[in-house]
């Protein structure tokens, strides 16, 4: 089911798409939305398709059935790169920051499409307005400030610890102003500690976009979100509130390891015994 759909208050929505590898079915009628200042986490145990969705939704994987849209517009056709310029931001399951340059650099680098043109010419040397590159850095230690690093802007990325490098990666996503984040595994990676801080700023964001996150870390996700969707064996098992999440049985047996007979049969399916049909 999925809320909202006709009443057009949706900004992403996923509805029956199916992804196959060879004889491997990843995802299969997996339907979800997002609405507009809504944080949705998908979670799910290893295997369970969670990243094959992510990448879906990113344009890096074409669907075999399904559709995709953004704001009532299909974005069958539309390239990664020009994600950025429909309102949409991601990050990386890891940092995905450029080693050569700067962190103030590389968060500069995230800024909409038109200003990461500009950015472009400086990086080459090419003439280019000063008050166009004022205002970029201005963003740029804007979004590092309100991640608490902007005291880090003149470091080089692989100076950084790990938590302070993702910090960096989520500023250079937040630099464009999205109207729709998309986090792989933000949690990955990352003590309890930082994990409590991610948490924080995440949930700083909701007044100001809407959040997708994909992540392995069930408390993380039921800590910070709205609403969860569970994927397991490539279809969604679940959709709720965290409390709803938590106590479904279904999602318990997918966690802990409790396998149903039906459960068992999907395994059979995806994972057939070796040497059997």
């Amino acid at each position: 089911m999925l809320p909202r759909e006709e009443s057009g208050e949706s900004t992403l929505r996923v509805v029956d798409v199916a992804v196959r590898f060879g004889g491997l079915t990843a995802l299969s009628g997996v339907s979800l939305d997002v609405a507009p200042g809504e944080i949705v986490g998908v979670i799910g145990p290893n295997g369970a398709g969670k990243t094959t969705l992510f990448n879906v939704v990113c344009g890096f994987v074409r669907p075999d059935a399904g559709e995709i849209s953004w704001r009532g517009h299909s974005l069958a056709r539309v390239r990664t790169h020009r994600l950025a310029g429909l309102g949409i931001a991601r990050t990386l399951q890891g940092v995905g920051l450029f080693p050569g340059l700067s962190v103030l650099e590389n968060v500069m680098i995230g800024a909409e499409p038109r200003a990461r043109a500009r950015f472009a010419t400086t990086l080459l040397g090419l003439p280019r307005s000063d008050r166009d590159e004022r205002a970029l850095r201005a963003a740029a230690l804007a979004a590092l400030g309100r991640l608490d690093v902007a005291e880090v802007a003149s470091r080089a990325p692989g100076t950084l610890p790990y938590p302070v490098q993702k910090r960096v990666a989520l500023a250079r996503a937040l630099v464009a102003e999205p109207a729709l984040l998309l986090l792989d595994e933000p949690a990955s990676g990352l003590g309890s500690a930082d994990m409590k801080g991610l948490a924080e700023v995440i949930a700083e964001l909701k007044g100001d976009m809407a959040v997708m996150l994909v992540e392995h870390h069930m408390d993380f996700v039921t800590g910070v979100c709205d609403r969860v969707v569970v994927l397991d064996f490539g279809r969604v098992i679940a959709t709720g509130s965290p409390a709803e999440i938590q106590a479904d049985p279904r999602v318990l047996e997918a966690y802990l390891g409790f396998e149903t007979s039906e459960r068992a049969a999907e395994r059979e399916i995806r994972e057939p015994e070796p040497g059997r049909a």
